[in-house]
């Protein structure tokens, strides 16, 4: 399983590892990925993504180079499962509800709720997003 995120202060990176260690712990392999890493190409074929970006601005995606990927997703969707999480500072989850719409309009499954952490996972936040990689890993 590819997690792919895009972080400009670490918490969403943090977040992406976390999810990986419980994608890990229930025995299967993650590999976390910048979105500068990767292209279309190297996604399109997956069944599964799991996909991380923090709110930016008014409540959305990152736009010179998450936004972009995610649009290139476009006719990818049917068939497949997407699985979002990111973090904030500010707002109530807005851009994750917008974001979770524009990918089921992109025919993406999103079965199971996406996890928002507000600024850093720590605490019990740690623990939401190893509980979410172990879930991703049941699917």
């Amino acid at each position: 399983m590819k997690i792919i995120y895009w972080s400009g202060t670490g918490n969403t990176e943090a977040m992406a590892n976390l999810i990986a260690k419980g994608v890990l712990n229930s025995g299967k392999e993650a590999e976390v990925l910048s979105v500068d890493k990767v292209n279309i190409d190297d996604v399109k074929n997956e069944n599964i993504l799991i996909l991380g970006c923090p709110s930016m601005g008014a409540e959305m995606l990152e736009e010179s180079e998450f936004e972009p990927f995610i649009q290139g997703l476009e006719h990818f969707g049917q068939g497949k499962k997407a699985l979002l999480f990111g973090s904030y500072g500010w707002g109530d989850g807005e851009w994750m509800r917008n974001w979770e719409e524009q990918m089921k309009l992109y025919g993406f499954e999103i079965p199971i709720e996406p996890v928002i952490v507000n600024e850093m996972p720590e605490g019990d936040d740690k623990q939401l997003c190893i509980r979410y990689g172990e879930q991703i890993a049941k699917l």
